[in-house]
């Protein structure tokens, strides 16, 4: 349930209302990053970064057709990573990463993608964004993926007021129930990129309006 500490039973009614249109507009929602298992996924995510999905897509059967394993792609020289992955954008801090988490994925758990918060946010390359896309997407746990859509809809729909992601990412869990993490961290994000965007959001056209105490939203 969602928690009612220091949250106005008006508030509380709000964010049940948003909840509800979030789910109705888009029915079922998953990530957009093409992956076959947790490995592939969390070398998605790592490129994903300043990149989109759509581009990390056009990559990823490139790398995965070189490199399929964490074995492989510790093995792999980072020159031949980096010529792969080049177009997804700062590819040599990129292809660093890949090759030093590959590397401790083997060392580490066996070449196995680790299914826990602690383990994954110590791997070569991954925070908690990347963490929790592989909890949520890749082992059903509940989590909240605070990406640039989700932190700018959060402050705007009154969820949060920081700007820091983990805070953020805290006070959603604070006032959304559990079983809605991972669906309503999607569901920010096809909002982000649909209406509620950085620069001209289309406020007319949100499902969101009427429940947005945003004071810079348009008509």
């Amino acid at each position: 349930m969602i928690n009612p500490v220091n949250q106005p039973a008006s508030d509380t009614a709000r964010i049940r209302k948003i909840l509800r249109i979030l789910k109705t507009t888009y029915p079922s929602v998953k990530t957009q990053l093409t992956h076959a298992n947790p490995f592939e996924l969390l070398a998605a995510t790592i490129l994903s970064a300043q990149c989109t999905d759509a581009q990390v897509n056009r990559v990823t059967p490139k790398l995965f057709v070189r490199w399929p394993t964490p074995e492989a792609l510790a093995a792999a020289p980072a020159v031949r990573i980096e010529r792969v992955i080049f177009s997804t954008g700062f590819y040599r801090n990129k292809a660093k990463n890949l090759k030093a988490c590959a590397q401790a994925l083997v060392e580490r758990h066996g070449g196995r993608v680790p299914s826990d918060m602690a383990s994954l946010v110590a791997l070569p390359g991954v925070g908690r964004k990347t963490a929790n896309v592989v909890l949520s997407a890749a082992f059903g746990q509940p989590a909240v993926v605070v990406d640039t859509h989700v932190g700018r809809i959060a402050q705007r729909l009154g969820l949060s007021r920081h700007t820091d992601p983990v805070r953020i990412e805290q006070d959603v869990m604070a006032v959304v129930p559990k079983s809605r993490w991972s669906d309503l961290s999607l569901e920010l994000i096809y909002l982000g990129r649909e209406t509620c965007r950085a620069r001209s959001p289309l406020c007319g056209q949100c499902p969101l309006y009427a429940d947005c105490p945003w004071p810079g939203k348009t008509a």
